[in-house]
Formats: C-alpha cells, structure tokens, sequence
C-alpha cells in the first residue's frame, strides 16, 4: 500500500503532459520542492483544476509511485496569481526561476523555510497589487514609491532564499523567515545596491 502525505503547498509551474495530463510543479511544507502528475486534470470540469494553477495555494495529497508523485487530491485554498498585478506576476515569476534553478531535490527540513520567503514575497505582492489599484482610483498613484517597494520585496526573496541555501553570509533585513513589513522594505532599498550585489554573487556562489 502506498502511504499518502497531506501537505500545504503552492503551485509554481505546470506543464501539459499529454492532451488531459500535467505535471505540476510544487513548494510544499513537508517534502520540499517535488514534480508531480495530475491525470485528467485538463479535462473540462476536472476536480483538482481550479487547485492547480499558477500561484494558487493549495492543499495537496500526494501519493509515491515507481515512477514519481502522483495526485490522490488537491483543495483550492487562495489564488494568488488572482490577486497580483501582472508586473507583481512578473517579480513572483523571477523568484519561481530562481527556486527552480536552485532549490533541487526533497528536503523536509529545509522546505518550511523556503515555502515561507515564498508564501511571504506573494502576500506583500498582493497588498501593493491592491494598494496600487486603489491609489490609481484615487488619483494618488505614486509610481515610483510602489515599485520601489515592490523591487525591494523582490530582492528580499531572493537573498533569502541565497541564504537558505548557504550561499550568502550577511545579514537579513527581518530576518530569513521575516516578514516583508514596510521598515524591513525600507532598509533594503536604502542599501540596493549592496543587496543586489549579494543576490549576484550568492548565484555565482552557487555554480548553477
């Protein structure tokens, strides 16, 4: 009998696999980053659908099988490509290619951490996506403030996850797996040019 494991997860990437099959790419709580198949899952009116988009956050059971995870079920829990503006799609979608490019393998201690700077990034990404849509109806749009903050929220994932991964040493602003609050925002764009610098040299840290 093959043993099930129930996990919250976020859906990072999907890819068709036959013309009803797709292979869902995860970041989960309790087993790390993990590919696996959804049958019939592009099939019209198919269950786990609306579960397995892009930025949706969802809980999943997975099962083991001789040739990989497969998905015994999959509830909706909140859309997150839903709730951000296409250039807030943008930044959580630079992030999702750097966990892809880094993050390799399943490791539950390790995974928590990078579900967290991941569910964080897309939380704030939401609230600005909401901020800049009801400030542009008010007339008191400020572009530039807003992508400021978002770029900072940006390189806050991403040195995060660098330093999750052992490839950066310095400080975090709030820490590795604190919140994106506007102080902890504000330091990091007082110091940009510092943060970037490290995010390029924690990749080529990294040799990947």
């Amino acid at each position: 009998m093959r043993h099930k494991y129930a996990t919250p997860a976020i859906v990072l990437s999907r890819t068709p696999l036959s013309e009803a099959s797709a292979l869902i790419t995860l970041l989960t709580t309790d087993v790390g980053l993990v590919r696996a198949r959804a049958q019939g899952v592009r099939k019209p009116g198919a269950k786990m659908a609306s579960a397995l988009q892009t930025f949706v956050e969802c809980d999943v059971m997975l099962l083991r099988g001789k040739v990989g995870w497969m998905f015994a079920g999959a509830l909706h829990t909140t859309d997150w490509f839903a709730k951000l503006s296409r250039p807030a799609r943008l930044r959580a979608g630079r992030i999702t290619t750097l966990l892809l490019r880094l993050v390799h393998g399943e490791s539950a201690e390790a995974s928590t951490i990078f579900y967290t700077i991941f569910l964080g990034l897309l939380h704030v990404l939401a609230q600005q996506s909401e901020h800049e849509n009801s400030a542009f109806k008010e007339g008191e749009f400020d572009g530039n403030r807003l992508e400021e903050e978002a770029d900072a929220a940006e390189c806050l994932a991403a040195l995060r996850i660098l330093h999750a991964l052992g490839v950066d040493a310095g400080d975090i602003p709030g820490g590795l797996a604190g919140d994106y609050s506007p102080e902890t925002l504000a330091s990091v764009i007082a110091q940009r040019a510092d943060y970037i610098a490290r995010i390029n040299k924690g990749i080529a840290a990294s040799g990947l």
